[in-house]
């Protein structure tokens, strides 16, 4: 819809960075406010936060370039090429670098994981919504051809020329679909986290929320990159939304820390 938000002269900025850059800022405030609320160290929070951001943007680029990796490989220039650097990547690449550091930076500060992650799960779901948002304005992670009435066309050569964005075609606004999911999401976190009886219990309804949505709204995504695994069957994402179900489920099926979040709420009520 709206690549540049301002262009003058050689100067832009692009709408995407801008919006990814306020989700990541808002969704930090919220986590570190949700941590404290929670007993954790604000300051850990803060710069786990910034450890988590920087190794998302890492991974969802991995897994981006991974996932076309055979055009990557003819050409490999292209991974330094505006073009990708541009691309934001695929965000549940992004959502596994950013567990894999998050885990590790926990278990050197000693910090308690999953309460951790539960402080964290509303931030990240409200960034993401803003996020997406940027990805519309943007034209990339575009949706199939669509007749339906709720179809969006983009006119933009510039989101032509970076993300590849079919111009003057009707096409379901899956940037749309995925922000509301997100942003849904997030209210329902912080409503339940303030309801909370165990650890574990906010990111595990984060991942198994996401991830049941994002594996339907791939069906309708239509954007290169998306890989493709048992014959085409799946995209990578797909796959990597069923091991989000499954862990979210698994983590309520245990219900790890119960006893102690009910401890800590009955002694806070005194």
């Amino acid at each position: 819809m709206y690549p540049q938000l301002l262009h003058v002269g050689r100067f832009f900025l692009p709408t995407y960075g801008l919006l990814v850059a306020s989700g990541v800022l808002i969704g930090l405030w919220i986590s570190v406010r949700n941590s404290e609320r929670l007993g954790i160290d604000g300051e850990k929070s803060w710069n786990l936060g910034i450890l988590v951001v920087l190794c998302g943007i890492v991974g969802a680029k991995i897994l981006y370039i991974l996932n076309d990796w055979s055009e990557y490989a003819a050409h490999p220039s292209e991974i330094f090429s505006i073009a990708t650097l541009q691309a934001g990547g695929v965000f549940s690449g992004g959502l596994l670098a950013a567990f894999i550091a998050a885990a590790w930076y926990v278990r050197k500060h000693h910090m308690p994981a999953l309460g951790t992650c539960d402080a964290f799960a509303p931030g990240l779901a409200v960034g993401h919504a803003i996020g997406r948002i940027g990805c519309f304005a943007a034209g990339c992670c575009y949706g199939k051809p669509t007749h339906h009435i709720w179809g969006v066309t983009f006119t933009s050569s510039i989101a032509h020329d970076v993300a590849g964005t079919p111009l003057y075609q009707a096409l379901e606004p899956t940037q749309l679909f995925e922000s509301a999911v997100e942003l849904a999401n997030f209210f329902f976190l912080m409503w339940l986290l303030k309801r909370r009886k165990f650890d574990g219990q906010i990111i595990g309804a984060f991942m198994f929320i996401y991830g049941v949505a994002r594996f339907f709204l791939e069906y309708l995504r239509d954007d290169p990159g998306r890989g493709s695994v048992f014959n085409g069957a799946l995209t990578v994402t797909q796959v990597i939304a069923i091991g989000l179900v499954i862990a979210g489920g698994v983590i309520w099926w245990l219900r790890p820390g119960a006893k102690a979040v009910t401890a800590q709420t009955v002694g806070a009520t005194r």
